[in-house]
């Protein structure tokens, strides 16, 4: 394998995307892989990677003065760093990546981005599973798309008490984690919970609808059982401690979310968006309902409730899906294979 420098060109905020890609190049640094970032500045998760490589920081994407000129400092600096590939992520940031020969150069996408025009000069785009792939393709990219998915990080924390959520230890307690938008349907999930006057519900994440989240949750009267946990960077210790997790995404390529709480051992239910369809098998390893339907989401979280015989075995088949198809090992292998073979055909 050739790979030895990567850069990540990474201009997101706090969510899944940002997530995975922490998990990706620490299993990266793990195969000895040198590395280096840009991303905006600020950055809550900014820690996380500055053991893992060289950071710097910039509103590359802003069209101004100042934004042209961080730009050219970034390309300029990439291009003395000699990377064997540069990895974009989200489509915005691929028109930052500099045309460099000899380089591997993708965009790794975990939604559907509105053009392609972003996409000249790449040798790839990454895409996070089919749906997305055939939306590019449709989009006019006549390059290749090869579809590599995610896995999950191994979680060394240890699951929250209850108490830590100023919660009840016998509660039925409800997750769901994310971006606080409306394509995540949180708002959903909230009225689904409002129909089960004997469950409560924590909210993980932090985003643009949090407020209006927080006032409906007041409308409804449910303060009292409805707590807002915040961004944190391994959600997994709040999702282990519940009692089921929920994906209400109107919209959802992937889910990362939900394969963190099928690495956790909790059962789910999810929409059937483009990235549940793709992997969960409905009754075998998730309740799958239908979008923007909260009547739905509180049907199958009651089927939950009412056994504990599902919710084991729903837990169980997840961990087996999950270990089958989103392996770690092979995740990391597909990306640098990717990587080595763009190179090699520059060559």
């Amino acid at each position: 394998m050739s790979i030895q420098r990567i850069f990540h060109i990474q201009p997101g905020t706090d969510g899944g995307t940002e997530r995975f890609m922490i998990t990706l190049a620490q299993g990266f640094a793990e195969r000895g892989i040198t590395q280096g970032f840009a991303i905006r500045p600020g950055r809550s998760w900014a820690g996380e990677i500055a053991p893992l490589g060289a950071v710097s920081e910039g509103q590359f994407l802003r069209r101004t003065p100042g934004g042209l000129w961080s730009l050219w400092r970034l390309q300029r600096m990439i291009r003395a760093w000699r990377p064997d590939a540069i990895m974009a992520w989200r489509a915005p940031a691929a028109r930052l990546v500099p045309r460099i020969g000899g380089v591997a150069k993708i965009v790794r996408l975990g939604d559907f981005p509105r053009h392609a025009r972003h996409f000249v000069g790449l040798d790839a785009v990454v895409c996070n599973n089919p749906s997305i792939a055939r939306h590019v393709a449709g989009l006019g990219w006549a390059g290749e798309t090869p579809v590599i998915s995610n896995f999950v990080r191994a979680s060394a924390a240890a699951a929250v008490s209850r108490n830590a959520l100023d919660t009840p230890e016998d509660a039925f307690v409800i997750c769901g984690a994310g971006r606080f938008t409306r394509g995540k349907g949180f708002d959903l999930l909230i009225d689904a919970v409002a129909r089960l006057p004997d469950a409560w519900l924590w909210l993980i994440g932090d985003g643009p609808e949090g407020d209006a989240l927080r006032r409906q949750t007041a409308t409804l009267g449910l303060e009292g059982r409805v707590r807002f946990a915040g961004w944190r960077a391994d959600p997994t210790e709040i999702i282990a401690a519940a009692d089921a997790f929920v994906l209400p995404s109107r919209n959802e390529p992937l889910g990362n979310a939900l394969l963190e709480a099928w690495g956790a051992g909790v059962p789910s239910v999810a929409t059937r968006t483009d990235g549940p369809i793709w992997y969960a098998t409905d009754g075998q390893d998730c309740l799958l309902v239908q979008i923007d339907d909260a009547q739905a989401i509180t049907d199958a979280l009651g089927r939950l409730m009412a056994s504990p015989d599902l919710r084991v075995r729903l837990a169980q088949s997840a961990r087996a899906t999950l270990a089958q198809r989103f392996s770690r090992d092979a995740v990391i292998d597909s990306y640098l294979a990717t990587f080595d073979r763009l190179q090699r055909a520059q060559q």
